[in-house]
């Protein structure tokens, strides 16, 4: 679940313009405003979702001390629920801090918080046109009521398919989903991409119904997907994500590295959408408490495993074709994310807040027919190492 439980309007995706106008040059659908008037874009991004009725959210002044609600189910000191929630939104906090540090040029998170009739709410944070990151999503959902059965077996992957007749037969199922998600783009070529997605999910069967049956899972992941091959980077992120795997369970690492490789596919193209890291979904086969610990120090290990690289690489030179390319994978990057990601289309059935389900789509991207780079070259090094995987530790 890749994406699901982020923000930003698909519109302002574009085409990147020629490698020779790469620099300087705005995509024509896209308008920029001045460095420092951030508090009006926020306000004019209010008044477009509050017009759009097709979106369900609901624009709110400030964030509440808690998205949960006293119904008895989870809502209490200590709970799961209840502590995950309180887990994300530090992270969220700390992460949005270490990036516009990392940015170092006064440019701020907007922030916007919405509620959702069914159940809960979240908190989208974005940073667009930064020094040094294109575009910075850090957001969280708190969400529950009911879904249809599809959106059941989209939320449960293979693992719904066994109850697919049941949940069709109980009609829509209760639901609990609570996660932080985020994307990040660097502008620097040489800087990479970095995803990550932390979630708690609860089903149960209606009253007195038949269906699905009452279940919980953890799932999520963090990832890399850098434009050219640089091993000390690469080899930094996976022993963090193997530190982080290995205080848990040895056999963490490798089975959710190998899963990572799996799911970042894109099929009609045969190659990775990256160089991998670690991922995990359905996870209900181990303590509860245990799992809990785990995706919260899988959530903490993300800066450490991202912030050294970053500060490497944003100073990088680099020249138009370097970006040209960078742009060629991030139209990668959409291609996995619109067609494949289980959480943009667990998302979509939902009826979930469309700002936040596309914000990990970057401000541009390219496609260029039949692009392929010349054996030998650094982008033919990346190319290879997405469509085969290797262990990089």
């Amino acid at each position: 679940m890749a994406s699901s439980l982020l923000s930003t309007p698909s519109r302002t995706l574009a085409p990147a313009p020629a490698p020779a106008g790469l620099r300087g040059r705005a995509p024509a659908a896209q308008v920029h405003l001045p460095r420092g008037t951030l508090a009006p874009r926020r306000s004019r991004a209010l008044r477009v979702r509050a017009s759009v009725a097709i979106e369900k959210e609901t624009p709110e002044s400030e964030p509440p001390p808690t998205f949960l609600r006293e119904d008895g189910r989870g809502a209490g000191s200590g709970s799961v629920r209840e502590r995950f929630e309180s887990m994300i939104r530090r992270v969220q906090g700390e992460v949005c801090a270490a990036l516009e540090e990392a940015d170092g040029s006064g440019a701020r998170f907007v922030e916007d918080v919405w509620s959702r009739p069914g159940g809960g709410g979240g908190i989208s944070r974005v940073l667009e046109d930064g020094r040094v990151f294109e575009k910075a999503g850090v957001n969280v959902s708190v969400v529950y009521g009911v879904m249809p059965p599809d959106a059941y077996r989209a939320a449960k992957g293979e693992a719904g398919k066994n109850g697919a007749a049941e949940a069709h037969k109980a009609g829509p199922v209760p639901f609990f989903a609570a996660g932080i998600s985020s994307v990040l783009h660097p502008k620097n070529p040489f800087a990479p991409t970095l995803h990550f997605n932390y979630r708690y999910f609860e089903t149960d069967a209606p009253k007195d119904t038949p269906g699905a049956p009452r279940q919980w899972w953890f799932g999520g992941g963090t990832d890399l997907t850098p434009s050219y091959v640089i091993e000390e980077d690469v080899k930094h992120f996976h022993s963090v994500q193997k530190q982080a795997c290995n205080k848990f369970d040895p056999s963490f690492h490798p089975r959710f590295k190998k899963w990572c490789d799996d799911y970042f596919y894109i099929k009609h193209r045969n190659e990775r959408r990256g160089l991998g890291g670690i991922f995990f979904d359905d996870l209900n086969d181990y303590d509860q408490e245990m799992l809990l610990n785990f995706a919260t120090e899988c959530a903490d290990s993300v800066l450490p495993a991202y912030i050294p690289i970053i500060e490497r690489r944003k100073d990088t030179p680099f020249t138009e074709e370097h970006k040209a390319w960078q742009q060629l994978r991030r139209g990668r990057y959409v291609e996995f994310n619109l067609v494949y990601d289980r959480g943009t289309t667990f998302g979509l059935k939902t009826g979930g807040r469309i700002e936040s389900i596309l914000v990990s789509l970057p401000l541009t991207a390219r496609w260029q027919y039949d692009h392929k780079p010349e054996e030998g070259t650094e982008e033919w090094k990346l190319l290879d190492a997405c469509i085969n995987p290797k262990d990089w530790i």
